[in-house]
């Protein structure tokens, strides 16, 4: 269950707390626990449309919608295409100020004007799709947000649904 808590509106601060959340959230379905990790992202970011999943499929080689708060959004991404198929491509995290200036960026929502994608992979190195979060503000997210956000997803794919059975 979840039980709100105080926001300080520092993420890396906040992070304890966040992953506390998630862990009282998750369950060893993955679909579930994304859904609660995209609702607790959600509910903790300010300034924020978009707040979603996108995972791996090696069959498709593309990127295909997953757990979001938003707008509908793309369907499939291939990798290397706009913000979430970069951060597929390279394995980096991608914090994109201002995502006209981004080539090739997707407008799944026009509002969007900056973006945070992390890519996730499994603890056996294996990837497995990204984090991605959008913001109708230009410049909304800061290295803090990543570092923070990506302490979330650490616990995220270290939650039971990630765990081998």
């Amino acid at each position: 269950m979840f039980h709100p808590f105080d926001k300080s509106g520092d993420i890396t601060a906040d992070a304890p707390l966040l992953v506390s959340a998630l862990a009282a959230l998750a369950d060893r379905d993955r679909t579930a626990t994304l859904a609660n990790a995209a609702s607790l992202l959600n509910w903790y970011l300010e300034d924020i449309n978009w707040v979603g999943f996108y995972l791996w499929n090696e069959e498709d080689g593309e990127l295909i919608l997953g757990p979001f708060h938003g707008l509908p959004a793309c369907i499939r991404i291939s990798r290397g295409r706009g913000v979430c198929g970069t951060a597929a491509e390279t394995g980096d995290v991608q914090l994109v100020k201002d995502v006209h200036s981004f080539p090739g960026h997707i407008a799944c929502d026009a509002d969007s004007r900056s973006e945070l994608v992390i890519p996730l992979s499994l603890s056996d190195g294996t990837f497995f799709g990204v984090l991605d979060l959008d913001s109708s503000k230009v410049g909304r997210f800061s290295d803090s947000d990543a570092e923070g956000i990506q302490l979330f997803c650490q616990a995220l794919l270290e939650s039971s649904a990630f765990r081998e059975t």
